[in-house]
């Protein structure tokens, strides 16, 4: 067992358009801005108790840290329960328990007042903010988003950590093909070298994260975040820009993630063995390459 390699992401109180865009949009850095939300009305508002108010009672889909297996979809969640039920398990105990991409704009429009979008540079995809609860036992599992954004990840109420393996880290991780993750096996905060030697040479940037913080996840980065309380984020999206990421985005939206679920509904678990097989042969034999 051991530790990946990392280091500590830049972190600004603030930043100018100008600076963002030459040090950290075009290079693809990630940055950690302290100060992007403090004058949003959700910097003072944006609390659990807050949307625990306004939840009504709206059911929600629930998920865990469990990997999905054989035919079940990775979209399938674990239980449903009343938002404002699932809140208050957040402020009194830890859980695995989490919810994942709430549409603001369909569920909750109210909260658009709060926030704005930064003029910084990214061609906000304004259809779609969307919402992250966790609690403290939560985890979400290694992977890239699948549109390929330029995120901005903002932080409310609580804390959580964030691990970042920039794309050129791909061929040391493990990707699982027709996919957007790594084995699920591996275990990402006590990593086993032994049986999966290529993790050893990783580089990846680590953040902590609090409430009003605001994270740029640059197109294409691998993360995996714990929930340390509970709380709750809200990602921002530009759609990429650069004609061969918005073609792999393609790609990966109408082709791959459709083949990778017909195949999964047909094959099941043995799909998921196979493509497991395939991610170790691939890592290893490009290992072997660079060493």
């Amino acid at each position: 067992m051991g530790t990946f390699k990392t280091t500590p992401i830049t972190v600004l109180e603030n930043v100018s358009k100008q600076d963002f865009v030459k040090n950290y949009y075009r290079p693809q850095k990630p940055v950690l801005i302290k100060g992007m939300t403090k004058n949003w009305p959700a910097y003072k508002k944006w609390t659990l108790d807050y949307i625990q108010e306004k939840a009504g009672d709206q059911v929600v889909p629930l998920y865990n840290n469990e990997p999905a297996k054989d035919k079940q979809s990775v979209y399938e969640p674990v239980q449903e329960m009343k938002l404002a039920a699932y809140i208050e398990i957040l402020k009194t105990k830890p859980t695995d328990l989490r919810i994942f991409f709430y549409e603001i704009l369909k569920k909750m429009p109210d909260l658009a007042q709060d926030f704005e979008y930064p003029d910084i540079g990214l061609k906000f995809f304004k259809k779609l903010p969307a919402l992250f609860f966790g609690g403290g036992e939560s985890k979400v599992f290694m992977h890239y988003d699948i549109d390929l954004p330029d995120s901005m990840h903002f932080h409310f109420d609580g804390h959580k950590h964030v691990t970042l393996f920039s794309p050129d880290q791909t061929k040391y991780l493990y990707r699982v093909p027709y996919s957007i993750h790594n084995l699920e096996s591996i275990d990402m905060d006590n990593p086993d070298f032994e049986a999966y030697p290529a993790l050893q040479y990783a580089e990846g940037i680590t953040a902590h994260m609090e409430h009003g913080d605001a994270l740029f996840m640059p197109s294409g980065y691998w993360h995996y975040i714990k929930y340390l309380d509970g709380g709750f984020s809200m990602t921002l999206r530009a759609l990429p820009r650069k004609p061969k990421k918005f073609m792999q985005m393609l790609y990966n939206v109408m082709i791959m993630r459709h083949f990778d679920n017909f195949t999964r509904k047909h094959w099941g678990q043995k799909w998921l063995d196979y493509k497991d097989e395939l991610a170790i042969k691939k890592t290893h034999k490009n290992l072997a390459n660079l060493l």
